[in-house]
């Protein structure tokens, strides 16, 4: 685990267009993707470069169950505002959160996942420590899933919308197995907020109390953290 401490998020966003500018230029021609505040700074770096992703596919993480793709919280909606619009793929995959059938759904998403091996997977971490939706007690097995959200991650995603009621209760997630498969994996953390996170989930147990824990068990995995969640670090 390589371990990343910027000064600003600016900074950590030139840091994650590097590694993304490092993965193509090595063949990379899948990338996870991850929605929310944290990759923005990377988001904002990756549209202003001369990157471009006209022949490649990216896979995202999740997306919340009965929230239309035009509602402007949906991750379809979030995507198409930060990346897509400017820098498209040839194939862009996210999960249908209106699918009739959920299990149907879920099993086409690990198909898809199968069939277009992620090169490199970009993830935030929650206070929780989650990983895409994947909540705490959340089986390091798990695949493509169905996830009743916990109040923590419904009171710290309720600032997106008008109230707490609104916020969808479920999402549909690539699951931790999914995630572990990718071949390289970038996690980035930013604000005092995460530290206790971001302490537990590099320093602590591997745990499913914890799930971003068992990226300590992933051969290529960078941690791009700001000095503030990196604060509860213990040096060795």
């Amino acid at each position: 685990m390589q371990i990343e401490i910027v000064g600003s998020q600016k900074e950590a966003g030139q840091t994650g267009l590097k590694i993304f500018t490092e993965a193509i230029q090595n063949g990379a021609k899948v990338f996870g993707l991850a929605t929310g505040s944290t990759p923005i700074p990377i988001y904002e770096a990756i549209t202003a470069s001369k990157l471009d992703f006209t022949g490649l596919i990216s896979i995202n993480l999740d997306e919340y169950r009965n929230l239309a793709v035009e509602h402007p919280e949906s991750y379809h909606y979030f995507m198409n505002k930060n990346f897509f619009s400017k820098k498209p793929f040839a194939h862009s995959y996210l999960p249908n959160g209106l699918a009739a059938d959920i299990d149907a759904e879920l099993k086409k998403y690990d198909q898809i996942i199968a069939q277009n091996p992620i090169d490199l997977q970009i993830l935030g971490i929650g206070q929780n420590g989650h990983i895409g939706f994947n909540e705490p007690g959340t089986s390091f097995k798990s695949t493509s899933h169905l996830v009743s959200l916990t109040e923590n991650t419904i009171q710290a995603n309720s600032r997106f919308f008008a109230s707490i009621d609104q916020v969808p209760k479920q999402a549909l997630s690539m699951g931790i197995a999914s995630i572990m498969s990718a071949k390289k994996i970038l996690i980035a953390a930013f604000g005092i907020n995460k530290a206790q996170a971001v302490q537990a989930f590099i320093q602590g147990p591997v745990t499913e109390k914890v799930p971003a824990s068992i990226l300590q068990n992933h051969p290529n995995v960078t941690v791009l953290l700001d000095t503030a969640a990196a604060s509860l670090l213990k040096q060795k």
